[in-house]
């Protein structure tokens, strides 16, 4: 069972760019699911769909989606895994309320939180998701450290990323992506400000390689991840080791 939420949590101000993070996300709420549906050619929810899969929750088991957004993966995890008990959790309250007011929303705990400061114990969930977080944060390692703590042993991360994309496709994909998501933004959103930023930390975060580094150093194993997209974007997951003598 899922522990309450812990009283003696940590709540440092936000970075600078935690700020600017939170600015856009509230101004782009109104349009994000279009947006998201509109910039992977409606794949998307597929994607959530194979994160909450991927998940494997027990029967009555326990999930947390960190950077919940609009719900997607929540939503997901929830109808794969009716049993279960899911808290949803965002830095943004506006994208909060947009999920909450989904239907079948009222089955999941929505709650405000910091993805550097998870206000749960120790060892709480059978499993953590993730959309579009870590290429949002200051410091991925100590968000991954976060999640790893709040996991039960033998519990599972599965994260939804964008990567910069390889290969044959580099440049025409990279071309692409810096001219339609503003674009786009422009055009359906009339914020092409908020979009911009959204193309550079798509193109300017991490490989694939470069998380399972820092997965590994955290303490995860059985990691594994595939690209989706034009090597755009990838879906990795790990699991937290069970202690000797312990068993899932």
């Amino acid at each position: 069972m899922t522990e309450e939420p812990r009283t003696d949590a940590m709540h440092d101000p936000p970075s600078s760019k935690g700020q600017e993070v939170q600015r856009t996300f509230n101004k782009i709420t109104d349009y994000y699911d279009r947006m998201n549906r509109l910039m992977t050619l409606g794949r998307h929810a597929a994607w959530c769909r194979d994160v909450a899969v991927s998940t494997k929750v027990p029967s009555g088991g326990s999930m947390l989606d960190v950077a919940t957004g609009t719900g997607v993966i929540a939503l997901a995890a929830l109808e794969k895994y009716p049993n279960s008990t899911i808290y949803a959790v965002d830095f943004s309250e506006r994208m909060l309320t947009e999920a909450a007011s989904k239907p079948g929303a009222s089955a999941i705990m929505w709650q405000h939180a910091d993805a550097n400061d998870l206000p749960f114990g120790d060892e709480s969930f059978d499993a953590v998701t993730h959309g579009y977080l870590l290429r949002n944060v200051d410091d991925v390692e100590r968000v991954l450290e976060e999640q790893y703590r709040v996991l039960k042993p033998g519990g599972r991360v599965v994260i939804l990323e964008t990567c910069p994309p390889r290969g044959l496709l580099r440049y025409p994909v990279t071309l692409g992506v810096r001219v339609l998501i503003p674009l786009l933004g422009q055009m359906v959103a009339r914020d092409r400000e908020s979009y911009a930023y959204l193309q550079k930390s798509t193109l300017g975060f991490m490989t694939p390689q470069e998380v399972v580094a820092i997965l590994r150093r955290v303490g995860f194993a059985s990691i594994a991840w595939k690209k989706k997209f034009f090597g755009t974007h990838m879906i990795i997951s790990a699991q937290k080791a069970v202690a000797f003598g312990e068993s899932r």
